[in-house]
């Protein structure tokens, strides 16, 4: 315990250093990212050392106590709202952190001997400050819920592998990771998930008194992925002929004010406007959704597989299913290819290339938006450097992420060939003196083996 409040008070003193008693507005840039980076540190050293404190108050507070539970005789139902009103959380807060307290603590077995904690990876990596209370309480949560059906084996394999992930990731890529590693866990248990949400499938409809209609869905994967690509392609385009045409040099600027979810609204509607027409549903040749698979789940027909854009895994009986739509793509890893590189014989990119690059990059290399909202983009440049319309000189940015290298001096690299090559972004001496390269693409997000 010593221990984690000395790293709490060395945490706090390089907060201290990091402002140098001056308010935020008057840091500059670099000096804001340190006093940023060092807040971080020090609320994991605050989480690390104060989940055992969490843990305590859970265990002297347990309802075979009855009357001589700590939390009733404080005057509080149970633990959990005793620290929601102590800390501020709120109750479900207050619960995650006393479970996340009990799973990383060390154990006692009944002769006083001690046991290591029930997730000792999570628990190293929260007490060296890499990982706070969501990423452990998410990474937790799900080993808990698959650990009757997993082998003790893989599940610890897991936990190391997740624990080592987390850090520095958002709460929302960790879950893309834990989706992912719940399904290789218990395979089984995706198809039964998916019936699940397919059964729970809905959309209504509803006017309100101001004459708004209120539209509101909950869709299974594979019902949602031609939904979602539909509209992220359109959306995609609208901002890129914004920024296309305010950028022309003299050009009248271009006034769309639309926010991104109101382009998404009309892009639903421009969608349901094309619908309706036709006089059948539209079966064009352009590729929409891509399934990623391995050649043995299709083969076998266990295991799971990806749908570009969404997070959830699907079930091997679905990919046979979708397989069967014409505009669906099953990406097997494995197979035979398209010929991928075709030098300076053609400017633009083929959308066997992009698909290529889509397996490599995941998606956009440097945010991970999906590769509907992204285009491939030349590293060389193809006028200023002649660089060839090839993968390795190809990389899928979306327009966001390609104003920011180009324009804020970025230099990106590749590192080894085709589909399994590492894309690695450089930042410029403003933004970090040391220019330590930064991994992006798919590979920033996978579980290391």
């Amino acid at each position: 315990m010593n221990e984690s409040l000395d790293a709490v008070v060395e945490a706090l003193d390089a907060v201290r250093r990091a402002l140098g008693g001056r308010s935020p507005e008057s840091l500059s840039s670099a000096e804001l990212i340190a006093v940023n980076a060092a807040f971080g540190t020090l609320r994991r050293r605050m989480d690390a050392a104060y989940l055992p404190v969490a843990a305590e108050i859970n265990r002297q507070s347990r309802p075979e106590l009855g009357k001589d539970s700590l939390a009733r005789k404080q005057g509080f139902r149970n633990p959990a709202t005793l620290i929601s009103a102590t800390t501020g959380t709120s109750v479900g807060e207050a619960a995650r952190i006393m479970a996340v307290g009990e799973a990383t603590a060390p154990r006692m077995t009944l002769t006083g001997q001690a046991k290591p904690a029930r997730h000792p990876h999570v628990a190293k990596a929260v007490s060296a400050g890499l990982i706070g209370t969501p990423a452990s309480s998410a990474i937790i949560t799900m080993l808990d819920r698959v650990a009757l059906r997993a082998h003790p084996g893989a599940l610890l394999q897991m936990e190391r592998r997740l624990a080592e992930a987390a850090a520095g990731l958002t709460l929302e890529q960790l879950q893309k990771l834990i989706q992912r590693a719940e399904a290789d866990l218990d395979p089984d248990g995706v198809e039964a998930r998916e019936a699940e949400l397919h059964a729970e499938r809905a959309l209504t409809f509803r006017e309100e008194r101001s004459g708004a209609i209120v539209i509101n869905g909950r869709l299974d994967p594979e019902t949602a992925a031609p939904v979602k690509a539909a509209v992220e392609g359109l959306v995609a385009g609208m901002l890129r002929r914004r920024d296309d045409n305010n950028a022309v040099p003299g050009g009248a600027v271009v006034e769309d004010a639309r926010s991104v979810k109101q382009m998404q609204a009309d892009a639903l509607a421009q969608v349901a406007r094309h619908a309706l027409g036709c006089g059948e549903i539209p079966t064009g040749v352009t590729t929409t959704i891509v399934v990623r698979v391995n050649l043995d789940t299709i083969e076998q027909g266990v295991g799971s597989a990806t749908i570009d854009g969404i997070h959830q895994p699907v079930s091997a009986a679905t990919v046979r299913r979708m397989a069967a739509d014409a505009q669906v793509i099953p990406c097997v890893l494995g197979g035979a290819s398209e010929i991928l590189d075709w030098g300076r014989a053609r400017r633009l990119f083929t959308p066997a290339q992009k698909l290529a690059a889509a397996e490599r990059d995941g998606g956009c290399s440097g945010c991970g938006l999906p590769p509907s909202m992204t285009e491939v983009h030349h590293i060389l440049w193809w006028s200023r450097h002649h660089g060839p319309t090839d993968l390795d000189n190809a990389l899928l940015l979306c327009t966001s992420c390609h104003h920011r290298v180009h324009d804020d001096g970025w230099e990106i690299r590749i590192d080894g060939k085709g589909v399994n090559a590492r894309v690695w972004f450089t930042p410029p001496a403003s933004v970090d003196p040391a220019r330590t390269p930064r991994l992006g693409g798919k590979a920033r997000f996978d579980l290391a083996a």
